[in-house]
């Protein structure tokens, strides 16, 4: 550990000389908030897929009319949709995930799938004790009431403020909710929060697999949503797995560093850390 083809749903529509790069998105968001960072990856020559999470493979638009597709939806059932997705990819391929998409990153890489894998500013696996007031209040609109976990639970524009632009003003915060926030299923958040009380929960990994791809962690220093200190300590965990594991912290940065000024930077050094462990881990899935 070091600190430091053929169009699919999601999909750039091009198949890349380079290889395969997968964006999974997190709550509150669908695949469009990955359009930045396709158009650039694209454009380096690589096929890039996005695929929602079951039930959103739709607009923005249509989810914010009926959100309902999404109630009870979970970590295993999205983490499931996505295996399904890879395992009928060609590999090497490298998976990159944001938000709750890096804990389905950390899930997927466990079950074998990936070449190398990249989870900015992750939900966190279960065994990470930290509870940073800011996640708590960003997690707030969920977790004050239980029925939550079966219903859709959106944010208003000081929420999604707080919890993913707030290193902007509210004034440049607003066309960012406008565009990329929807209604999102309350249930992963409940499935995080009972993690450690709870056997064998939906965001459990083995966290010795020393079989698995490198697996490298990024966190925003300035995130609310999941605080750098739940990123170092996901990141501590895996100390005893002799499979690479990287931390890079990113000062400064939001919880939605990808829509934000300054993403050019997280996009290249991800994709820069990944094709490199690529080219000398062998292909898992």
């Amino acid at each position: 550990m070091t600190d430091d083809s053929t169009s699919a749903p999601g999909s750039s529509g091009t198949t890349g000389s380079k290889g395969t790069i997968v964006l999974v998105h997190g709550l509150w968001l669908t695949p469009r908030s990955w359009e930045h960072w396709a158009n650039r990856y694209t454009g380096l020559g690589y096929q890039v897929l996005a695929p929602a999470w079951p039930g959103m493979e739709v607009e923005v638009e249509a989810l914010r009319r009926d959100p309902s597709v999404m109630n009870g939806l979970g970590v295993t059932e999205v983490a499931d949709h996505y295996e399904q997705i890879i395992r009928g990819l060609d590999a090497p391929l490298i998976i990159i995930g944001h938000s709750f998409g890096g804990l389905l990153v950390q899930i997927l890489l466990d079950r074998g799938l990936g070449s190398a894998g990249v989870a900015i500013d992750s939900a966190p696996v279960k065994g990470v004790l930290r509870l940073p007031i800011a996640a708590l209040r960003s997690s707030f609109p969920v977790l004050r009431n239980p029925a939550n976990r079966k219903r859709t639970v959106g944010l208003s524009p000081k929420q999604f403020h707080y919890g993913f632009t707030n290193t902007l003003s509210e004034e440049e915060s607003k066309p960012i909710y406008e565009r990329y926030h929807v209604p999102s299923s309350g249930r992963p958040v409940w499935q995080v929060a009972t993690a450690n009380l709870l056997p064998n929960p939906a965001t459990k990994v083995n966290l010795r697999n020393n079989e698995r791809s490198p697996l490298l962690l990024i966190a925003g220093g300035a995130d609310h949503t999941v605080p750098a200190s739940l990123n170092r300590e996901n990141f501590k965990r895996y100390r005893k797995s002799t499979a690479t594991t990287d931390y890079k912290e990113f000062p400064g940065r939001p919880h939605l560093t990808g829509g934000v000024p300054g993403w050019e930077e997280v996009a290249d050094y991800a994709l820069d850390w990944a094709t490199k462990h690529t080219a000398r881990s062998s292909p898992a899935s």
